[in-house]
């Protein structure tokens, strides 16, 4: 029996307070030759807290994405970013329906920041580069809260309590629970 838990459900919160955290093995973190420093993330807090806004809400506005849909979003949008810094441009949307949409929203969302940044400023000041290394430090993020649960939620949660009230999970639509 499974039950699909909404997230901010008390059960599964004690849970999580009670789970042991996955060893990261570094030599498994994909992309280490980019670097994430704390000064670069300050530098662009502004696109940080846009980008972790934009990618809670695509991962709740899709409906059964678990946390290894937003790994496979991200790591598309890495991949994208990547061409860019080479001057070609090729997508790399994942096969993954879920990770698919969730990869589409945030890639309309990064365009709408540019936009309105241009639209304030005159010009885009926002690099491929930024954008690059704002969506690395997302999946070193997702792969460090991912319990490994193949229907785990652990990264989704901690993004919703970040964003609170911003980025909301959406009402089931059917029963929760699932026999087998």
């Amino acid at each position: 029996m499974t039950v699909d838990c909404p997230l901010d459900c008390e059960y599964l919160a004690e849970a999580r307070r009670h789970e042991k955290p996955q060893p990261l093995d570094e030599a498994q973190i994909p992309n280490r030759d980019i670097e994430v420093t704390e000064r670069f993330l300050e530098q662009r807090e502004d696109l940080l807290a846009f980008l972790g806004r934009a990618l809670a809400e695509a991962a709740f506005a899709t409906p059964g994405a678990v946390d290894f849909d937003v790994r496979d979003a991200l790591a598309g949008l890495i991949r994208t970013y990547r061409t860019l810094e080479s001057g070609v441009y090729y997508e790399s949307v994942p096969a993954n329906a879920l990770a698919a949409n969730i990869y589409r929203l945030v890639q309309e969302a990064a365009a709408r920041y540019r936009q309105e940044e241009t639209r304030r400023l005159g010009v885009s000041r926002t690099r491929d580069a930024d954008v690059l290394g704002i969506l690395v430090f997302f999946e070193r993020l997702e792969l460090d809260r991912n319990n490994g649960r193949r229907r785990g939620r652990a990264f989704l949660d901690m993004l919703r309590q970040f964003y609170a009230g911003e980025a909301r999970e959406p009402e089931p639509s059917r029963s929760p629970l699932i026999l087998p």
